[in-house]
């Protein structure tokens, strides 16, 4: 299992969208094998969902994220847990313990008025 999480300075980023950097996990019978800090070079909203495919990651650890995003997310296998904040670590040792709330529907509410089409990058 690879697990990505929108990650600064060792916290859960508030907004998916906009993230810099994604904290990768890959996780084997349960323990965290190997970690790796990914820089998104300043891709939007629907570019990130890309990268997180690229990488393969199968889950999304993530604050606010939209519905565009959710979308894509989900077109592509990504399983989702938004709304989630504080340290990136002890959320990963919560998902992998299975006691991490999974929150899978949009819980970034500026987009509301936005397409799914747009491509905001900023």
């Amino acid at each position: 299992m690879r697990i990505a999480v929108s990650y600064i300075n060792g916290m859960i980023f508030p907004h998916f969208g906009h993230s810099e950097q994604f904290k990768v996990y890959d996780v084997e019978d349960g323990k965290i094998v190997k970690e790796a800090i990914i820089n998104t070079n300043g891709q939007g909203h629907s570019a990130l969902a890309g990268v997180l495919h690229d990488i393969k990651a199968d889950t999304l650890v993530c604050g606010g994220i939209g519905g565009c995003a959710i979308e894509a997310l989900d077109q592509m296998g990504i399983e989702l847990y938004a709304g989630v904040s504080g340290n990136a670590d002890e959320a990963v040792a919560m998902l992998i313990a299975g006691t991490l709330p999974q929150i899978n529907g949009k819980t970034c509410h500026h987009h509301a008025n936005h397409h799914c089409g747009h491509h905001c990058g900023h």
